[in-house]
């Protein structure tokens, strides 16, 4: 069914919108997918905060125009299915790696971050980035470990003269 002229620039401003607030995008092809699988593919999306769309390549060329995605204009051919993060920067990566990992008929075809084109073997690295929570939880473990080492540190020194002290005193008791 063909779009009015209406339609394509309301798809065009939709995809536009989400493009420039996007921090990852992510094309992969879907020749062979069917309804079903499709549906559970849209609801990972959903669930992870990663806008996806069915768009035509001509489309979404316009709506990619003036946004950091731009780069991917020239490598949008056949049938693609768009994904991009809207929080975590690898959630996109992330849901469609996952998917195309129990179906072999999503391929990966590009990224994009940060202005740059990625291959799709790159994909798997952005894939693995970890999500804000955790990157959070590394930092915060890297900053807390000089932290406990100064209160071990400095805990070890009393507890050191009460040993002593307590040896002395064990002594004395054996001597008497």
């Amino acid at each position: 069914m063909a779009l009015s002229l209406e339609e394509k620039k309301a798809v065009v401003a939709e995809v536009s919108e989400v493009a420039a607030s996007a921090h990852s995008a992510v094309a992969a092809e879907y020749i062979g997918i069917d309804v079903t699988e499709m549906t559970a593919l849209r609801a990972k999306a959903r669930e992870a905060s990663v806008y996806m769309r069915v768009v035509k390549n001509t489309l979404a060329r316009r709506a990619l125009e003036g946004t950091d995605f731009a780069c991917m204009n020239d490598s949008l051919t056949g049938p693609l299915v768009l994904a991009f993060s809207q929080e975590d920067p690898g959630a996109a990566a992330r849901v469609m790696s996952d998917f195309a990992k129990g179906n072999d008929k999503l391929v990966v075809k590009l990224a994009s971050i940060g202005g740059k084109l990625l291959e799709a073997g790159d994909v798997k690295r952005l894939a693995n980035m970890p999500t804000k929570d955790q990157a959070i939880s590394m930092l915060m473990s890297v900053m807390n470990a000089p932290v406990t080492k100064l209160a071990r540190t400095l805990k070890e020194v009393p507890a050191k003269l009460t040993r002593a002290v307590a040896a002395v005193r064990d002594q004395k008791q054996q001597a008497s």
